[in-house]
């Protein structure tokens, strides 16, 4: 999902918020899957979000999440 996906679906704050929530208390959740909307990993941790996500079969356009393909939204 995206940062601004997360934020729409649980209704409160945007792409910014859930940033910084994600920064503060994104250690035991698979952060590594959150992108922004160009589908951009996590600045500063690329490499490893890069590598968790090869690691699970992520579609990937270089260095950059293929959306168009792996974008995922929960079931309600």
């Amino acid at each position: 999902m995206t940062y601004g996906a997360i934020a729409e679906y649980v209704g409160a704050g945007g792409p910014r918020q859930v940033g910084a929530v994600m920064s503060h208390y994104g250690g035991p959740v698979p952060w590594h899957r959150v992108v922004n909307a160009s589908g951009r990993v996590v600045p500063g941790h690329e490499q490893e979000a890069l590598r968790r996500l090869r690691n699970e079969g992520t579609p990937l356009r270089g260095d950059r999440v293929n959306l168009k393909v792996a974008l995922w939204w929960p079931e309600d």
